[in-house]
């Protein structure tokens, strides 16, 4: 896995944006020499073939097909990429009917995107995949045989097939032992020696407790001078599962650990980015916010935007806008309370409102005044957040940026209404606050349009 602005990727998946994206452009290109018999394609014609195949790969990306913790099936993939390839058409026709020099590019519009999907399948299953298995994989040996380096064993078992686990290499004092005792290495040799004589590009140090001598510093530091990458287990999850599970985290990956930046260009880009995105969806969706507000008053009455005071940056309180969903009655005991599966407060119109995420409009009014960005972790309730606090290590780290409509927790993780799936999320959270950046709050809303087509973590 690499790194791109900040962001781990895999190969494959890499790979796979590049074939794919290769594809499209070429496809587009193909259609206007050889159905218009045009030898060079103009510099416009070529800008906005780029422009359809820019638009069809986020699409995907939002979609989830190039998620390598959830690859979709043959059936799905071809699904998926036909609503891309379709909405990527229409757009690319509306955007070339307000550009110059779009004349040729409308004329084979219809006929290049039909290219360019028949191909996108055969790119991905006759040549990406079979190019994945024949690539040299990346030898890792795992230092350690607990319940650690079982979870490391099946997170790469999971997320990326060009990693080759070569084995487990236990430590010389007691531990637990749960892998597969076939896969453990035997010690005859020196960790430097073994790591040599085995290939071993990376060592991923599966060990929680690494006090009082446990660790061989000494020859982690000698095959790291060898050239040898040394990876410690937040390090690991946050690169591969794009998360840091708790139970692995300490407070020197937090002070000493890469990424928070918050300089001002990046606020000043956030919150332009904020602004432009906010006042967009306003306009858009205001025919639909006057239909909700009218179905709300007619099921239910008055009043009908509801507010609630969460907790923002900083821990500073403000007051969040929602479409109400509940009956007014909801919370008669005065009790916070988290909302439920099949939660009975929730009324019929609150109810289709919800899947459709169509009762969190009203917060673009708190993303202009400032109190929330469209992107961050979603605000809590002080209630709650003085219970999670008390329960949930480093849970007030996610206050140290803004707020958001939807987050890096809300489309990799369902809904969370527990003191556990609380933690999940926030092992989401911690991932978003140490590597956001433009290009992640990107990901981020691409991957919004799925989880609202779908449907998914709707309560």
């Amino acid at each position: 896995m690499i790194s791109v602005f900040r962001q781990g990727i895999s190969v494959p998946t890499l790979l796979q944006l590049l074939a794919e994206f290769s594809w499209l452009f070429i496809a587009g290109i193909a259609a206007i020499v050889f159905l218009d018999h045009v030898p060079s394609p103009t510099p416009s014609d070529v800008a906005h073939w780029f422009m359809f195949a820019v638009v069809v790969i986020s699409l995907n990306i939002g979609f989830g097909v190039y998620q390598s913790h959830a690859t979709p099936s043959r059936g799905l993939y071809l699904v998926r990429a036909l609503l891309a390839v379709s909405i990527a058409t229409m757009l690319a026709y509306l955007i070339a009917k307000l550009l110059p020099g779009g004349t040729t590019f409308e004329e084979n519009l219809a006929a290049g995107a039909l290219f360019a999907l028949s191909g996108l399948f055969l790119v991905r299953h006759v040549l990406v995949l079979p190019l994945i298995g024949s690539v040299r994989p990346h030898r890792v040996l795992v230092l350690g045989t607990g319940p650690e380096a079982r979870l490391v064993e099946a997170s790469l078992a999971a997320t990326d097939p060009t990693v080759h686990l070569v084995g487990f290499l236990a430590l010389e004092k007691n531990e637990e032992t749960v892998v597969a005792p076939n896969q453990i290495i035997a010690r005859t040799r020196s960790l430097e020696e073994t790591v040599r004589q085995l290939g071993i590009r990376e060592i991923i140090v599966a060990v929680r407790q690494q006090r009082g001598g446990v660790l061989p510093l000494r020859a982690l530091l000698d095959c790291r001078l060898d050239g040898v990458q040394i990876t410690d287990l937040p390090r690991f999850f946050e690169r591969v599962l794009g998360r840091v599970p708790l139970e692995s985290l300490k407070v020197s990956w937090l002070i000493y650990g890469s990424g928070y930046r918050q300089g001002w260009v990046r606020t000043f880009v956030k919150r332009l980015f904020d602004l432009i995105v906010a006042l967009a969806l306003l306009v858009l969706t205001m025919p639909l916010m006057i239909v909700c507000a009218l179905l709300i008053a007619m099921e239910s009455g008055a009043p009908v935007i509801y507010r609630q005071e969460r907790v923002g940056r900083r821990g500073c309180k403000f007051t969040v806008l929602k479409f109400r969903s509940m009956g007014r009655d909801a919370e008669k005991d005065g009790k916070a309370a988290w909302a439920a599966q099949d939660d009975t407060r929730v009324t019929r119109v609150g109810r289709l409102m919800r899947k459709a995420r169509i009762d969190e409009l009203p917060q673009l009014i708190n993303v202009l005044r400032g109190e929330m960005s469209f992107v961050g972790p979603r605000p809590e309730r002080p209630e709650f957040i003085e219970m999670l606090t008390q329960q949930i290590p480093f849970y007030a780290v996610r206050h140290s940026v803004k707020p958001g409509l939807t987050g890096w927790a809300q489309v990799r993780y369902s809904y969370g209404a527990t003191v556990e799936q609380a933690v999940k999320k926030l092992e989401y959270d911690l991932y978003y606050v140490k590597n956001h950046s433009l290009l992640l709050d990107l990901l981020i809303l691409l991957e919004t349009v799925r989880v609202v087509l779908l449907g998914e973590g709707a309560h």
